[in-house]
Formats: C-alpha cells, structure tokens, sequence
C-alpha cells in the first residue's frame, strides 16, 4: 500500500479520459452501449486521487471474456469482479504493485447495475452544487491525511458522504422542481 495522495484539479483529466475513450470504444465498441468518465477525476474543480475512472456499459455479462485480450493490448489487467458482484474491475497499468502507478481503471456492468445510475448521479450532483463539491473535497484531504496508508478505511470514511450525496440526487432527479426549506 502507498500513502492517499489527493491532487489539485487538473483540467488534462478531461483529455486523458477522452483519448483513452476512443481507443476503448476502438478496440471493444461493439460490445458497449455507453462509456462514461466518473469519479473525482470526472468533476471539474474537485481535487482527486490522480486515476482515472471510467465506466463502461456492456450489452451483457458474457460478452466481457471478449474484452480482456483488447484491453490487455492498452495496458489493463483484469481482475474480475474484484469484490462488487456483477462488476468487472481492470487497472492500468496491469500489476502494478502500488496505488500510485495506477493511470486508468474500468468498471465494466451492465446498464441496470445499480453502481451505473448511482457514479452518474454521484458525479453530476458535484457538477452542479459547489458547496457539495467542497463538502466533499475538504472531507477527501481530511480523510486522506487521517487514512493516509489504508485505502480501505479512506474510501468505507467517506461513504456516509456519498451515500447521502447520491439520495439528494436521487430526490433532486425525482422533484426538480421542489423547494426545501432552505431555499426559503
């Protein structure tokens, strides 16, 4: 394991993820239905952990055997489900040994995993609420100063964040139009 390092934003996260994007939807583009670029790197302003994230929408399950040789070929190793049950997990560059060599990592599902809608509604909440995206910001450098050798407690502390991050979403999603009482 290596220390949590949360970078500044940089604006180049946006561009490493469309261009490893186009050779993704070259290489396995037919097996896909959507590819996003989530995360932290995903959110502009948000200082990250500097990998980037990427979710992939596959048509079915059975088809992701048919990716692993492809995505081999830009550098990725796959490594299953990696703990979330019917999510595919790759890292690149494949073996490496800490989270810092780490560049890219994919997350394969189909589109009714509930890890698609909720990384969406995650990532456009912060998009769209600044004081959430500062809550969250200034809890990921307190987190990762507190944790900064165990990436497991670091990412279990701020999932009481996200959770409720991703239910005012949700709301948000369902009742655009609602006012709470504090906006009155």
């Amino acid at each position: 394991m290596s220390s949590i390092v949360i970078a500044e934003y940089d604006p180049a996260w946006s561009q490493l993820y469309a261009e490893e994007q186009q050779k993704i939807r070259a290489l396995i583009g037919t097996y896909i239905f959507d590819i996003q670029h989530i995360g932290s790197t995903s959110v502009p302003g948000l200082a990250a952990k500097p990998v980037i994230d990427i979710m992939i929408g596959i048509h079915s399950l059975d088809l992701v055997e048919q990716t692993v040789e492809p995505l081999a070929s830009l550098g990725y190793e796959h490594l299953g489900e990696h703990g979330i049950p019917e999510r595919h997990f790759f890292r690149k560059p494949a073996h490496a040994i800490s989270f810092a060599e780490r560049t890219h990592h994919l997350h394969m599902m189909e589109r009714g995993h509930i890890q698609w809608e909720t990384h969406q509604l995650f990532r456009d909440y912060l998009r769209t609420h600044p004081e959430a995206l500062a809550a969250y910001e200034q809890l990921k450098r307190d987190l990762a100063l507190q944790f900064s050798d165990d990436r497991f407690a670091y990412t279990d502390a701020k999932a009481d964040f996200i959770t409720a991050t991703i239910e005012k979403a949700r709301a948000e999603k369902t009742d655009p139009g609602r006012v709470s009482a504090t906006d009155l």
